[in-house]
């Protein structure tokens, strides 16, 4: 909404100025507008990784990081966690509104319906070596169903982009378990039906033809919560490539296979990979009190992986509850292994040091989730799998009310040139 306020930018050099609105959302810091910018000064705005740049209005998710909230449609975190499920918390990104059991049961049965993958898209895997990383073949995968779907690709039609949604909801936890599965050689499993989303994901992933699956309830309890502290994160690195390259006109398929490929990075969605692959490298609870003492040493490489986060500034509001499911399932679960001793000898150990007390270095929710994901016996390599399936919701949800929105543009950053000025051709034998 429009804020009477504005913000006057003058240039010294040349007298230019510019009067630029202050735009105000229903929460946060307001934006000054700076569309009017370069047509009145000839400046632009330099801002490497969009620090302080809003690159869009948003209506779907709200975070504040100095005091240490997320909210999804207005609905904190803390709530929805507690009192909701995964699929409920789709259709409330996707929708804006809470579905009643009408709405829901409709919901639940349009993706339950839509979980099966096309017998051809399973002789796509065949062109992948046995050992391809199941980030690389989910990315594929996905980017490949606008070559099943072709026929409902009509990105301004309403109705083709909510079925493009239903499709990737049901579809995602389907391609995630093929790919784990082709990985190691097992048969894929055609989705059950008659079991709950994530229940269902977990049979696809487990379950052999030789014998039935049992699982405790605490994996999926644990499974469908951390879906939905994933589901979304407002302007993050792969849902503005989602809508960047949504901003093309491009598919829906192939917008969220970009945003796969954004998330893949270390810096992103791997930083729960990070952070086991840092476990390893400690190796012992007898080690942990030596590396923190290393990750204190500014002179030392080693960095604790999993604490601490850009945005929240006081605390990650998902790491608490994340935290408290975290200890729940290790004790439920009684799983012996050592390096999750190391990593809760890790936790109690920053959690009681000045120096990460002081700088708010909390263990995060990359932290907490692999430690999940490694005890529910979830393969390193499939770590990020886990989190596309959860940030699925947020990104067509994202990608939807960009369509949506009166007035979007195609996305086309700016830069500071800094290579030679004009130059003339030398021929070869000149050189």
């Amino acid at each position: 909404m429009s804020d009477p306020k504005s913000v006057k930018l003058v240039d010294e050099s040349n007298g230019r100025s510019s009067e630029l609105p202050l735009l105000s959302g229903t929460m946060g810091p307001a934006c000054i507008d700076i569309a009017p910018l370069y047509k009145d000064t000839g400046h632009f705005t330099y801002d490497p990784g969009y620090g302080s740049t809003a690159s869009t209005k948003s209506a779907i998710t709200y975070i504040d990081g100095d005091q240490g909230v997320l909210m999804y449609r207005g609905y904190p975190i803390e709530q929805l966690a507690e009192k909701s499920s995964f699929l409920e918390v789709a259709y409330l990104l996707l929708h804006g509104e809470l579905p009643n059991q009408t709405q829901f049961a409709s919901f639940e049965n349009d993706i339950t319906h839509h979980t099966m993958m096309h017998e051809s898209h399973k002789n796509f895997f065949q062109g992948f070596h046995h050992d391809a990383h199941p980030m690389a073949m989910l990315a594929a995968s996905v980017a490949s169903l606008s070559a099943f779907y072709h026929d409902d690709l009509d990105v301004d039609n309403p109705e083709d982009r909510q079925l493009a949604a239903i499709r990737l909801l049901a579809k995602m936890p389907t391609i995630s378990a093929a790919c784990y599965r082709y990985s190691i050689g097992w048969p894929f499993r055609y989705p059950r039906n008659n079991l709950e989303y994530v229940n269902r994901f977990l049979h696809m992933m487990f379950e052999v033809p030789s014998e039935p699956l049992e699982l405790s309830p605490v994996f999926a309890k644990a499974l469908d919560l951390l879906f939905i502290l994933h589901a979304d994160h407002e302007q993050n690195a792969s849902t503005s490539t989602v809508r960047l390259v949504g901003s093309t006109g491009a598919n829906p398929y192939a917008s969220i296979a970009a945003g796969i490929t954004a998330l893949w990075g270390p810096a992103h969605g791997g930083a729960n990979e990070a952070v086991l692959k840092m476990l390893e490298e400690i190796g012992s609870p007898d080690k942990v009190e030596t590396a923190v003492k290393r990750a204190k040493d500014k002179n030392d490489n080693f960095r604790l992986m999993g604490f601490g986060h850009r945005v929240y500034k006081n605390f990650d509001p998902r790491a608490k509850i994340i935290r408290e499911m975290c200890h729940k399932v290790l004790a439920e679960l009684g799983v012996n292994d050592p390096l999750l001793d190391v990593a809760m000898k890790l936790e109690e150990a920053a959690l009681k040091d000045d120096y990460f007390v002081e700088r708010k270095l909390y263990p995060n929710v990359d932290f907490y989730s692999g430690i999940i994901y490694k005890a529910l016996g979830i393969p390193t390599e499939m770590f990020t799998v886990m989190f596309a399936i959860a940030r699925t919701a947020g990104w067509i949800a994202h990608w939807i009310e960009q369509h949506e929105t009166p007035g979007s543009r195609i996305g086309r950053p700016r830069q500071l040139y800094v290579g030679a000025t004009n130059r003339d051709y030398v021929a070869m034998d000149k050189r």
